[in-house]
């Protein structure tokens, strides 16, 4: 349904009666161009509130049991923004995990469980689709799920961008917006520096490297179901739904790719603790030679550089180490290669670091260099352990090669 759009509201958001009114009429003038699915999160306060009452009364309580009080906080929230929605003559349906319209069912996780995608995407069909057919407005308890048997489930703190993106991926939308406190993505947290600067687009790989780096615009379950270009907008209630941060693209599951041959790794053992302001003169030699970095670890007394073509340049590396007192030794190791594992998959699968490195270490393949940098990890082998490592890291990952090398 590409004329849909799915609105969630964090509960943020969703502070006072001023607020939910606002996004209430938000919700109405979006109607004159698009159907709507809307998400609601519950009141700010209201999720930890209901879970430090419930462990004061019982430190032991049952996952199971803490997942039912609170999903009280959700369904409240729902019934609140459906009667807004009705002051404007609108024709809300309150979706929830009680109701015979609940389409999102999980694992039995409790407290952090996962959305089952091809039940729930049947279900969204069979139940959502019709609601919105009738020109009705459905509005989801984010944060929620069934499982199979029944029983309520809990999606993991910021659990509502899951269900929205969920729900904006099984009903193909045109867009997921998720309206948040801040106007948008900056280049830091507006409450940790001064004057930030907007962003008005990323692309996914991109947010994906930012949200695993700790930024809290997007939480990282919900990256897991942004897939068919379908576009998110990161806006507040006075930015949206037409400004704020686009974000764009598509990154698979898992992908398995052999990066070019040919690179050197550099060690630099220092007398002392490594100086990092100086860390830029063996950066501009390498840049000065035409050269490309491929990686780039640095520990209290070495430093480890990956470079591309760089047989030619211990010398000149030599040089500058002694030149500007960044180092006592340097040492090269040549002809290696990469193997980079990349993938939506490996911020929501545990272990992935294992899967990758065990394989290697029992058929007895020197790993050089292991880096992980936001949705990707990186392994360092010689040239001639390349094409056996990539098979064997496939196999473990059950995963497609994209790649040649």
């Amino acid at each position: 349904m590409s004329e849909t759009v799915v609105v969630k509201f964090g509960g943020s958001v969703l502070e006072n009666d001023q607020k939910i009114r606002r996004a209430a009429g938000m919700i109405e003038q979006m109607l004159k161009e698009s159907k709507v699915v809307v998400v609601v999160s519950a009141l700010k306060g209201t999720t930890d509130g209901l879970i430090r009452t419930a462990r004061r009364l019982n430190p032991r309580a049952s996952k199971e049991l803490l997942d039912d009080i609170l999903a009280m906080g959700e369904k409240t929230s729902a019934r609140l923004f459906a009667a807004a929605l009705s002051r404007f003559g609108l024709k809300p349906v309150v979706v929830d995990p009680g109701s015979e319209y609940w389409p999102i069912v999980t694992d039995e996780g409790h407290l952090d469980a996962n959305p089952l995608y091809e039940e729930t995407s049947k279900l969204i069909r069979e139940r959502i689709v019709p609601i919105l057919q009738s020109g009705a407005v459905p509005i989801v308890c984010g944060f929620l799920g069934l499982t199979k048997s029944g029983k309520i489930t809990t999606l993991g703190r910021g659990g509502s961008d899951t269900t929205a993106t969920l729900l904006g991926s099984c009903l193909q939308a045109r867009e997921v917006v998720l309206v948040k406190d801040t106007e948008g993505v900056f280049s830091s947290d507006p409450d940790k520096v001064t004057n930030p600067v907007p962003l008005e687009r990323l692309n996914l790989e991109e947010a994906q490297i930012l949200t695993a780096g700790g930024a809290k615009f997007l939480h990282k379950k919900a990256l897991k179901y942004l897939q068919n270009g379908i576009k998110v907008r990161i806006a507040s209630l006075t930015s949206a739904p037409l400004t704020g941060t686009v974000i764009v693209g598509d990154i698979p599951d898992l992908s398995l790719t052999r990066s070019a041959s040919d690179i050197t790794m550099f060690t630099i053992l220092a007398d002392d603790v490594i100086d990092a302001t100086k860390l830029s003169f063996i950066i501009d030699e390498i840049k000065k030679a035409g050269r490309a970095i491929a990686g780039l670890t640095v520990e209290e007394k070495s430093m480890i550089v990956y470079v591309e073509g760089g047989k030619s340049l211990l010398v000149k590396i030599h040089d500058v180490m002694l030149k500007h007192h960044i180092g006592k030794a340097l040492t090269s190791f040549e002809n290696l290669s990469i193997i980079i594992v990349k993938g939506k998959a490996l911020e929501t699968s545990p272990g992935m670091v294992q899967r990758v490195t065990q394989p290697l270490a029992r058929k007895g393949i020197n790993i050089y260099g292991l880096e992980t940098i936001g949705s990707s990890i990186r392994v360092f082998v010689s040239e001639e352990d390349a094409d056996r490592a990539l098979s064997l890291i496939k196999s473990a990952l059950m995963v497609s090669n994209h790649a040649g090398s």
